[in-house]
């Protein structure tokens, strides 16, 4: 990851939440799914746009499934060739807000997607209940069909 511009410091609950989500990217960065599965709560409110083209981009509402796209992500885009990187880490209270790029390339047909990304957390108790993704959608259902 790039370096991060944060927020400034002194509100605990924002502080609370800026710690989770630093353990919410060192877990991601890992591969830790055990760990995702801890900071996600029970419930979480996901939102990643969907599309059929893109197989680990589906609906999920518990922490388990959200911790799992991980692994799904990882088996159908190349560990190597992904990239994510954060140049703005924002914190109000118990909500975050991560900009950046993210790029990868899809084992199935080889191809390449890129394009920035927002991505809205909300921690509550300690643990992950919103994450709403928004990112270049048609880039990435554009890398998984395979060439005619």
């Amino acid at each position: 990851m790039s370096a991060t511009r944060t927020a400034p410091t002194g509100d605990p609950v924002a502080e609370a939440t800026r710690s989770v989500v630093r353990d919410f990217l060192a877990a991601r960065a890992t591969g830790d799914t055990g760990r995702l599965t801890e900071l996600f709560a029970d419930e979480v409110d996901w939102l990643l746009a969907e599309n059929p083209a893109v197989p680990w981009i589906r609906p999920r509402s518990t922490g388990v499934e959200a911790a799992a796209q991980f692994t799904e992500l990882s088996e159908h885009v190349v560990p190597e060739a992904s990239r994510a990187t954060v140049d703005t880490f924002l914190v109000d209270g118990e909500d975050a807000v991560l900009m950046g790029r993210l790029s990868g390339t899809v084992r199935a047909t080889g191809k390449s997607f890129e394009g920035p990304f927002a991505l809205r957390l909300t921690v509550e108790n300690g643990r992950i209940t919103r994450h709403h993704l928004y990112e270049n959608s048609l880039s990435i259902a554009e890398a998984c069909t395979p060439d005619r």
